[in-house]
């Protein structure tokens, strides 16, 4: 999946340092430098990042050297990535699977990418899977819908001319989600506004679903029509005019989605709020005309984010994993 242009030179905007290696004039690798305090914090370290990362095979030790005398001349402790630019927004290495499509959010690399990291010294973090599931045709999830009334439970649904209010909303929920997860940090109303700009025109509102237990926000899950075969056609250059086609022709992206995110707060874990949202979730599927829903990575650590996926007689598709490498 080709980075989207204008994301890119966002970054640039804001300092993100942007690198071709060349031979003879032709370019053999790419990557990007930066570093983020509070990812520093949460790893412990003081960390050079780098992201957007693609090199042909030979050209891989240089690249490498290059990003680790970066990270020496900066004083930092180590290097990790590839992330784009935090391990909670993009990033990552396939492991497996690459027989399989890339997809929105998501890595797709050659096969010779982990024996080339693995042979330059560096090591596997956060090891996960991305998932795909076929939509099933009846439901898989149950819930006991005594529990609205006793609860005070309601589910909401996406709304596209409502999207900036209920953004706040989903932030608050999501940063609380993940918060004991090893690579997360959180996220900004700013970074939220970059990542989801433009969403409200791809937005399917019955895929945007959030739950709240007597007035407060608990829960939600947030999937989008999988338009990666359109990003990739037009090179990730996504300019007006795109925007307007990818407007008119959106009912065609609809017959396969993609997970973004999902989570519950901490305290509300375990109840099964997340089964009702998925039966939800399901159901807008089905009735959508979708047939196939894939997700984003999930740690292998954190198994009952999986359980989803298996319920509907979903698999692995790629093994995924970020890298670091101690500078010491």
């Amino acid at each position: 999946m080709p980075p989207l242009r204008a994301t890119v030179r966002g970054w640039h905007r804001r300092g993100v340092r942007l690198f071709l290696l060349r031979r003879g004039g032709r370019v053999v690798a790419r990557t990007t430098l930066h570093t983020d305090a509070a990812l520093d914090a949460k790893l412990g370290r003081s960390t050079q990042l780098f992201g957007l990362t693609e090199f042909e095979q030979e050209a891989a030790g240089e690249l490498f050297d290059a990003i680790c005398a970066a990270g020496r001349a900066a004083g930092r402790q180590s290097v990790f990535g590839p992330v784009s630019l935090l391990p909670n927004q993009a990033g990552g290495v396939i492991t497996s699977g690459f027989g399989e499509r890339g997809f929105i959010d998501s890595a797709w690399n050659r096969p010779y990418y982990p024996a080339a990291y693995e042979a330059y010294g560096f090591g596997r973090r956060f090891e996960s899977d991305t998932w795909i599931c076929p939509v099933p045709d009846k439901p898989v999830f149950d819930f006991d819908d005594a529990r609205f009334r006793a609860e005070e439970l309601r589910v909401h649904r996406g709304d596209r001319r409502r999207v900036r209010e209920q953004l706040p909303i989903l932030r608050e929920m999501l940063n609380a989600s993940f918060a004991q997860l090893g690579y997360y940090t959180e996220i900004s109303a700013q970074q939220l506004a970059e990542q989801t700009d433009g969403l409200a025109y791809l937005l399917d509102e019955a895929l945007l679903l959030y739950l709240t237990k007597a007035g407060r926000p608990i829960a939600f899950v947030l999937c989008l029509p999988d338009i990666s075969e359109f990003v990739a056609r037009i090179r990730g250059n996504l300019h007006l005019f795109h925007q307007l086609r990818l407007l008119a022709t959106r009912s065609r992206h609809r017959r396969e989605a993609v997970l973004i995110v999902k989570g519950t707060v901490p305290d509300e874990q375990g109840r099964g709020y997340m089964r009702l949202l998925s039966r939800e979730l399901h159901e807008g599927l089905r009735r959508g005309g979708y047939h196939t829903l894939r997700s984003t990575y999930v740690e292998r650590a954190n198994p009952g984010s999986a359980a989803q996926y298996t319920a509907m007689g979903g698999r692995p598709l790629h093994g995924y994993t970020f890298y670091d490498k101690d500078l010491g």
